[in-house]
């Protein structure tokens, strides 16, 4: 398969610039937090891979191993299951007889394991800084404040929160206070006509393209229904007559991958494949959506191209592990698959999980030595497994 600027392939070596992409360098400003402490074997040793199937042999059926759809192929060649965020937190909730679970995703993903397995099962991060830069755009403080705003503007008791499933675990326990419940990219319209029989006005969290975009394309709001909630502006930017008027009160946050695709990507592509489909995850911007052909979480994306014809071809607007990963299992197929970017667009802190913090994670825990574990303290752990729970039981 072919990149869709360069006509290389999609493993293209990255450009200096793409090295913080690739996890090789820290942004402190984005990522919490810290490096993984201990020596980390080095990336060059030939012996990696093996090291890594001895230890996870000798640990046997006491660790499972998660691996996030984002992840590099180095890495999800041990994961034991792959999938989005939720799918992975449940299938550690049911395996109980595994007592470590070594998430290969990003910090809040491991949190949400943590909360549905049993408390003697232990949640571990390979690298302590894979967080999510959607995650930390809303914190606690935050959106404590926010609740003031709208409280204050008298339409509190009016509103629901719904929070994406791509938030840390303080944001999911104060929606599960507040009535709300969390969703994921593929059942985002399902909670929100659940989250609007509970009350007139939704706050919609973290993300504001997931939000908007569910509820104008797919439940036939308009744009104006719609105002944006900045947590840097006093009162959010926003008036009282406005959040008294806003159906979606969306908070400023967004995918820093999905965010930068643009409608200038899909007519490049479009003039230079004729015929091709282009299909984009629903955390792309409003405008990105709307040029799209297609538009689904992840679990969306794989079956659609499991379902194409041979001989078709796709653009596809999602993290670019996966794109190549699936280009390559469909090529065999004769189905084309290219990246709609023009550029190298990994998850920055999704690609801190490589194959050394693997291998040292799996020995460690080999040895007997407890490391990186995440833990979520039982108050928040309460009030967000709620909110996960009401998701559970929306029909």
């Amino acid at each position: 398969m072919r990149d869709v600027t360069t006509a290389q392939p999609l493993d293209v070596q990255p450009t200096p610039l793409a090295l913080l992409l690739l996890g090789r360098e820290a942004d402190p400003r984005s990522e919490r937090g810290v490096e993984c402490p201990g020596d980390l074997p080095s990336p060059s040793d030939p012996d990696l891979v093996e090291r890594a199937r001895a230890a996870k042999e000798k640990l046997g059926d006491k660790v499972f191993v998660l691996g996030h759809h984002y992840q590099r192929d180095e890495v999800i060649q041990f994961a034991d299951v792959t999938g989005d965020s939720f799918k992975l937190a449940r299938d550690a909730a049911a395996r109980p007889e595994a007592e470590y679970i070594v998430f290969c995703g990003v910090h809040f993903m491991a949190e949400s394991a943590d909360i549905l397995t049993t408390d003697d099962q232990k949640v571990v991060l390979p690298d302590l800084a894979a967080g999510c830069s959607m995650a930390d755009m809303a914190t606690a403080e935050q959106v404590a404040e926010c609740w003031d705003v709208l409280t204050e503007a008298g339409v509190a008791e009016q509103v629901v929160p719904v929070s994406y499933m791509n938030s840390s675990a303080d944001i999911k326990a104060f929606t599960g206070r507040h009535g709300g419940t969390i969703c994921t990219s593929s059942n985002a319209k399902r909670a929100l006509e659940w989250a609007f029989e509970q009350g007139e006005k939704i706050l919609f969290l973290p993300d504001q393209h997931l939000g908007r975009n569910t509820a104008v394309r797919d439940m036939g709001l308009t744009l104006e229904d719609c105002v944006l909630y900045n947590p840097h502006k006093p009162n959010g930017g926003l008036t009282a007559e406005q959040l008294r008027d806003a159906k979606m009160i969306l908070w400023r946050g967004h995918c820093s991958v999905h965010g930068r695709f643009s409608v200038e990507s899909v007519k490049d592509v479009r003039a230079r494949m004729p015929g091709v489909n282009v299909l984009v995850h629903p955390e792309c911007k409003h405008e990105v959506v709307a040029a799209a052909d297609y538009v689904g979480s992840t679990e969306y994306i794989i079956k659609a191209l499991e379902a194409a014809p041979a001989g078709s071809k796709w653009a596809i607007g999602t993290e670019l592990n996966l794109v190549r990963r699936l280009a390559n299992r469909f090529a065999l197929e004769g189905k084309e698959i290219v990246f709609l970017d023009k550029t190298v667009c990994f998850c920055s802190t999704m690609n801190r999980i490589d194959l050394p913090h693997l291998v040292w994670t799996l020995e460690s825990l080999a040895d007997g030595k407890l490391v990186n574990r995440i833990e979520v303290d039982p108050e928040t752990e309460k009030y967000a497994k709620l909110a996960l729970e009401r998701m559970l039981a929306l029909p």
